[in-house]
């Protein structure tokens, strides 16, 4: 599959952001940087989706565990997402990258207005050269923290939602595994990685069992869904390791890497 030149959407998450410390994975997040950079030099539109406000908020807080009361996930998102949008543009200026930050709720996504000015937004940068880095805006909005009510319910759906509003042609995940397997890999040894998906249905949820990495919040699950949308409204998704930036050169290359959803026609 030829993905050159395209808009492509890449959401990362906390697991990859962040080490076994809870604190910033600079070493990983200068290489994504890195790749990004290249990835639009080669003509290639990229708007970043990134999650880990919280968790670097909170270390940087030098809170003893990760908070449990509104207010002070709040508190973190608001200093954590400054530190990592400080990094974001450190990094990518080092490669001649303008990086802009564009917090979400889901009120911008349901009130017409405010989406087609999003949608305008983005279009704008985008023609400018610049990379939007894209956050829900979990220090003003309860939803989407917390509340039953909320839409993105996790960055992977809300990755999905910016490829469907931006009219993307591909939407990347990285995770924390190598893709989507038959089995959970973390316990069977024996699990088979699964390079395509034609059809999202019951028994692919069942699959995708429950949540993934402990400093993150969503699991197989919340891709999946992500999968689902994007696929839908004609996005393919593919879901591939984080850790790994590097292989976002196979991906625009067309080679095979980690588990592609085909999007619908």
């Amino acid at each position: 599959m030829s993905i050159k030149k395209r808009r492509i959407v890449v959401k990362v998450g906390t697991s990859t952001l962040t080490n076994s410390e809870g604190r910033s994975d600079l070493r990983n997040m200068e290489k994504l940087a890195r790749v990004l950079a290249d990835v639009n030099n080669l003509g290639n539109e990229i708007i970043l989706v990134s999650s880990g406000a919280i968790a670097v908020g909170a270390h940087k807080m030098r809170l003893p565990e990760s908070p449990k009361e509104l207010r002070m996930k709040q508190a973190a998102a608001a200093v954590g997402q400054s530190e990592n949008m400080f990094l974001y543009d450190k990094f990518f200026g080092y490669y001649d990258k303008t990086v802009a930050q564009i917090l979400l709720n889901g009120e911008d996504i349901t009130h017409e207005e405010k989406k087609e000015n999003l949608t305008n937004t983005f279009e704008t940068l985008l023609e400018q050269g610049v990379i939007p880095i894209v956050n829900e805006n979990d220090s003003v909005s309860y939803t989407e923290i917390e509340s039953e009510e909320k839409l993105f319910s996790d960055n992977d759906v809300l990755s999905a939602v910016v490829a469907v509003l931006c009219k993307a042609d591909l939407l990347v995940i990285l995770s924390d595994i190598d893709g989507f397997y038959d089995k959970d890999p973390r316990f069977h040894k024996d699990a088979n990685l699964l390079n395509r998906i034609e059809e999202i249905n019951e028994d692919t949820y069942k699959l995708a069992g429950g949540a993934g990495s402990r400093r993150g919040t969503g699991g197989m699950k919340t891709k999946i869904q992500a999968a689902e949308m994007a696929t839908t409204q004609g996005t393919s998704t593919l879901i591939t390791n984080g850790k790994r930036p590097e292989v976002l050169y196979d991906i625009v290359e067309g080679k095979k890497v980690g588990t592609l959803f085909t999007a619908k026609k």
